[in-house]
């Protein structure tokens, strides 16, 4: 029978949540913004290892900046739950952060219950999981895995040209560690990663459902488009001596929505455009921008950028400018471990669904089993200040997590 929450628990998640809510506000886009690294983020660092220390978990930060916190001392076996602490710029406030707290809300409980455990349990929280600064997704994953070259990730450069390498520095970590981390990622037994739903699926399955269990992420990837045309004075340049760069990234908008007629079920988004120099009464001479595209299929993924980057490579000949796509990130279809997918979601009677967004646990998912729990978004908006969780929901996803824990770890 599916459970809900005992008297009071909301309210405990909402002793638990309140230290957060804080740390990060976005006074100009609203939300919050919590990147690596950042002010913020570390401030949220700090208060992740105070809670755990204070449950009695022994606190540690590996090579890639990642945070983990031990019940039990590390071992072969170990499971693992958690999620990451950064946001999207002005994103909402559950979005990583509800995994961490459900986490330690989880040890919480089990420790209530009585539970012993058997095999090592660690919260942990991943670096840069939205790359929101440094543009690569799940890098503190990706770096742990060997998914990407660390000297490519030392070079990554945020808005105000600083690189990954000096921004570990100055808050006092040791870029040069940074890489493949096999013994850390062999001792992960199990990976169970809470997080709210991204979307609306939930309640079109089973509305009255509080959690749900992954069964997969669909393909996605992140692609630059750079389109350089020739800066000039706004009001002395006639329309026959333009080259402007704004035209062809106006095309790349509208190719990002007309071409998906043709591909069931995908999705494609141009969220971030910079102009270079960026002036009013400026002719651009360069303009980036971002493109996000996601399908159930690789391959169906590849040919809507082409299809667009065809468009806008058109558009940029027409008005005498070129375009250059480099890929930044690409995930193949992932999915998480069916039997204890099954296990999971018959424990809990949560029904099961896919998901389109990136999570670490997509990253850990061809090395170890990983399965992922998600709490009922009522609206379904999320990378926005509206992002939004039920504290009761919060409280059953709490306990759902200390269920499938307790399975695990006894």
């Amino acid at each position: 029978m599916r459970f809900g929450p005992s008297p009071g628990d909301g309210s405990r998640f909402i002793g638990a949540w309140a230290d957060l809510a804080g740390v990060g506000r976005d006074h100009l886009r609203g939300g919050f913004s919590r990147h690596v690294f950042d002010d913020a983020e570390m401030q949220l660092r700090q208060w992740f290892a105070e809670q755990a220390l204070r449950r009695g978990l022994e606190v540690e930060n590996d090579r890639n900046g990642n945070v983990w916190a031990w019940w039990g001392a590390p071992a072969p076996g170990a499971v693992v739950t958690g999620s990451h602490l950064d946001s999207v710029p002005g994103g909402g406030a559950f979005d990583g952060p509800l995994g961490v707290v459900s986490a330690l809300l989880a040890v919480d409980e089990l420790r209530l219950r009585g539970v012993t455990p058997t095999q090592s349990l660690a919260v942990a929280c991943f670096m840069e999981e939205e790359g929101g600064r440094f543009g690569l997704p799940c890098l503190g994953s990706r770096l742990l895995t060997g998914a990407v070259d660390p000297d490519h990730v030392r070079r990554l450069h945020d808005v105000n040209g600083v690189s990954v390498a000096e921004a570990a520095r100055r808050v006092g970590f040791d870029p040069s560690t940074m890489g493949p981390d096999p013994a850390r990622l062999a001792s992960i037994g199990t990976f169970v990663e809470l997080h709210i739903e991204q979307g609306r699926l939930l309640r079109g399955v089973d509305a009255a459902a509080a959690v749900g269990v992954g069964s997969e992420i669909v393909a996605h990837g992140r692609w630059r488009f750079t389109i350089t045309g020739q800066g000039n004075h706004a009001g002395t340049t006639a329309l026959a001596d333009r080259q402007d760069p704004m035209i062809p990234a106006a095309a790349a908008v509208l190719a990002a929505r007309r071409v998906l007629s043709g591909f069931d079920g995908a999705v494609a988004t141009i969220g971030r455009i910079t102009p270079v120099p960026g002036g009013t009464n400026v002719i651009a001479s360069a303009v980036s921008l971002w493109l996000d595209v996601r399908h159930t299929d690789a391959a169906v993924t590849a040919a809507i950028v082409d299809a667009i980057a065809a468009e806008v490579r058109n558009e940029a000949a027409a008005e005498g400018c070129s375009v250059m796509v480099q890929r930044e990130s690409m995930s193949d279809r992932v999915a998480f471990d069916p039997g204890l997918g099954l296990e999971i979601s018959s424990r809990l009677d949560a029904p099961v669904i896919p998901t389109a967004a990136g999570h670490d646990a997509g990253i850990l998912a061809p090395h170890v089993p990983t399965a992922m729990l998600f709490v009922r978004n009522p609206s379904g908006i999320s990378h926005a200040p509206d992002e939004h969780a039920d504290a009761d929901d919060c409280a059953v996803g709490v306990q759902a997590l200390a269920d499938v824990l307790e399975t695990l770890v006894t």
